[in-house]
């Protein structure tokens, strides 16, 4: 496989004022990946706002409506680099009505960065966010408990939080979460250890992202390459060229495996795998592919290739869990589309099981779902879609849906 420096999508999440922009800056900062016009910027505009110190959460709350509110409400995205690994950040809203700016962020996420400031503890947010992490399966969970100057760098106040946390996320089978105390405005324990926190003998924030292991946050066993397109060039000399191009999402294959095309059943031998730079003997995930066949099969756009030895659900019944996106509500008597891996059908919502209070966890009856709310529903398809569990495979796991009258994404999904 590539020796590429690998790439980590992270996001943070907390209460307002936790101080998530600040790290965020700080990372930036202390780890030299700011350039002087953009610092030069925050440094003046910190001056007019009559602050002692630069405001480094400027360097993520980009948006004039957020300055001016003085809270986050979008996700910002930032990008920065060290010599180990690659970063994408996710700036996640800390308010409840924002709660399907989390899920969307965190569904494409190898790690939630959850804040805590230390002199509140654990509040009705943080479970929000731990519960948000939990159901879109991101598979690491650090628990920074910030503002640790506030309370005298107190070991105690920090043991006591990380106890409080740790019982909870265990409720929700959450049981690897790394917990780390800092000051971001500080600077302890950001990407230095500081001078503040001498008795915690972890590693600082950045160098446990830089170490974290996301090798396995891929599903390696279970091969899925949905089809994207039927590649048929119009030459003479690739006449009687077919190929199946895509990406692989899990697992991997190799020239003369054996592979069957659902939904049909029907099966084949891999014959090629093409790329730009020359055949391969053998592709993983996450690579972009053209595979041929010993045999000439119908295959279309949103067939999917799997191995006989890990079979996925093949449905056009189903129960997932649904996040409302939209402003508009969900209209049962409407039938919308779903778009599953790269393939696109319409589909009926048939009945609302219950809806998730996410910040008690508790479930209620409903017949509506109006945006930001999370419920559980059962859906009926047009034609049958090739699904796993979600927390098996978030690729085939995951589908959208989508208003056909306005082609508005409205919904997120996750087959449970």
């Amino acid at each position: 496989m590539s020796n590429a420096i690998q790439l980590l999508r992270f996001i943070t999440a907390g209460s307002v004022d936790d101080g998530k922009s600040t790290l965020i800056g700080r990372l930036l900062h202390d780890s030299k990946s700011i350039f002087e016009d953009q610092l030069s910027a925050i440094s003046k505009t910190s001056e007019k706002r009559g602050m002692a110190a630069v405001d480094l959460s400027l360097l993520t709350d980009g948006l004039q409506a957020e300055r001016e509110q003085g809270i986050t409400i979008d996700v910002a995205y930032r990008y920065f680099a060290t010599p180990k690994r690659k970063f994408i950040i996710g700036d996640t809203p800390g308010h409840e009505q924002y709660t399907r700016n989390m899920v969307t962020a965190a569904s494409t996420a190898n790690l939630v960065v959850i804040l805590i400031d230390a002199r509140k503890g654990v509040l009705t947010q943080t479970r929000r966010h731990t519960f948000l992490a939990s159901l879109v399966g991101v598979p690491h969970i650090v628990l920074a408990v910030n503002k640790m100057d506030m309370v005298d760098y107190s070991e105690d106040t920090f043991n006591a939080i990380v106890a409080e946390y740790r019982a909870f996320a265990a409720q929700l089978g959450i049981h690897d979460v790394t917990c780390i105390p800092m000051s971001a405005l500080n600077g302890d324990m950001v990407v230095k250890h500081g001078d503040n926190l001498g008795w915690y003998k972890g590693a600082p924030l950045l160098e446990f992202l830089e170490n974290v292991v996301i090798d396995y946050d891929v599903n390696t066993t279970d091969f899925r390459y949905p089809v994207q397109w039927v590649c048929r060039p119009q030459t003479q000399e690739h006449h009687d060229f077919r190929g199946y191009m895509g990406r692989i999402e899990s697992g991997e294959i190799a020239v003369g495996d054996e592979i069957t095309v659902l939904p049909s059943g029907r099966t084949s031998k891999i014959k090629e795998i093409v790329t730009y730079d020359g055949n391969l003997q053998r592709a993983y995930a996450p690579q972009s592919i053209t595979l041929t066949l010993s045999d000439e099969i119908d295959i279309s756009r949103g067939d999917m290739f799997v191995k006989a030895s890990a079979m996925p659900q093949v449905a056009k019944e189903l129960e997932a869990t649904l996040c409302w996106l939209a402003e508009s509500p969900l209209d049962l008597n409407r039938k919308y589309i779903i778009k599953h891996t790269t393939r696109m059908v319409k589909c009926l919502f048939s009945r609302l099981e219950y809806r998730v209070d996410v910040n008690t966890l508790s479930h209620h009856g409903t017949d509506k779902l109006h945006m930001n709310d999370i419920a559980r529903v059962a859906m009926k398809v047009q034609q049958p879609l090739v699904l796993d569990h979600y927390s098996k495979n978030r690729s085939t796991g995951n589908f959208i849906v989508i208003d056909e009258a306005t082609n508005n994404t409205v919904a997120a999904g996750m087959i449970a």
